[in-house]
């Protein structure tokens, strides 16, 4: 079992920056790739970014690529996903996830998330 706790979202400009942290309790979480999903109003959970368990390789969706970057830290038990130049397009509730085994962008296969964290941008 792997509880994860989102924080870090809120309320900002177009073009400015949010880091998001995600806080993992329980099993293993060096075992568990990790992913950052976002779902806006109206709109399907859809995929941001995802990470490898050992954090060395990240991928991300055509539409952040370049803005956002993921990051963890396995002594911390954290990640992170780093949101600059904001757009109101970015304005969702973001999720992590985490599954054991090798990272995947299909959210289906995620086992454990949190609760969402809420980032609004204005324009």
């Amino acid at each position: 079992q792997v509880q994860l706790v989102e924080s870090g979202g809120g309320l900002v400009q177009a073009g400015g920056s949010l880091r998001l942290s995600c806080a993992a309790s329980g099993r293993a979480f060096s075992r568990h790739s990790m992913g950052w999903f976002r779902q806006a109003p109206g709109k399907e959970r859809e995929f941001v970014a995802r990470i490898t368990r050992s954090g060395d390789i990240a991928y991300y969706a055509d539409s952040v690529k370049g803005r956002f970057a993921v990051s963890r830290d396995n002594d911390k038990n954290t990640v992170y996903l780093q949101l600059n130049s904001l757009k109101p397009e970015d304005t969702a509730v973001y999720y992590c996830a985490a599954r054991e085994g090798l990272s995947v962008t299909n959210s289906a296969l995620y086992l454990y998330w949190g609760q969402g964290t809420q980032v609004t941008v204005s324009s």
